[in-house]
Order: structure tokens, then C-alpha cells, then sequence
């Protein structure tokens, strides 16, 4: 039981994640059309922006689930705190 739910969970944030991405890839797409660069960064900042916040916090998530044995990236908290 608990296994199997683990496993959905990670699923489930890799699969919105994925789903996010390509969704966040299309904004900046049209955001990138844009001749004028300030008009372009509020694109980025109003359609882009919430993607990135939205990704991260399936990320976070994830960090806390998957072992740190098998886990390929630095975590955010070891990046923040690494001198």
C-alpha cells in the first residue's frame, strides 16, 4: 500500500511537471514573438513567471520523497546554503 502510493505520488508531480513545462515552452514561445522588450518582459513576468513558480513547487515536493542516494540534482537548501 504505502509503496504503491509513494510511487503515484512521484508519478503524479513528474507528470504535472512535464505538463507544466510544455505549457510554460508555448508562453514563451508567444512571449518571444514580441518586438518591444519591455512589453515582452511583462509577457514573460505575466504568462511565464507562474509557470516557473508552479514547477518549482512540484519539485520541492519531490525533493522530499526521493532518496538523496538517487536524486541527480543539488537540492535547493544545499545550493542556498553551499559556500
Amino acid at each position: 500500500g504505502t509503496r504503491k502510493e509513494l510511487i503515484v505520488n512521484i508519478s503524479d508531480h513528474i507528470t504535472s511537471i512535464k505538463k507544466l513545462v510544455m505549457e510554460m515552452i508555448e508562453e514563451r514561445k508567444k512571449a518571444n514573438k514580441i518586438n518591444n522588450a519591455y512589453k515582452r518582459a511583462i509577457a514573460y513576468e505575466k504568462n511565464v513567471k507562474p509557470y516557473l513558480e508552479e514547477i518549482r513547487t512540484h519539485i520541492d515536493k519531490l525533493e522530499l520523497v526521493v532518496d538523496n542516494e538517487i536524486w541527480p540534482l543539488p537540492k535547493y537548501r544545499e545550493i542556498l546554503f553551499t559556500r
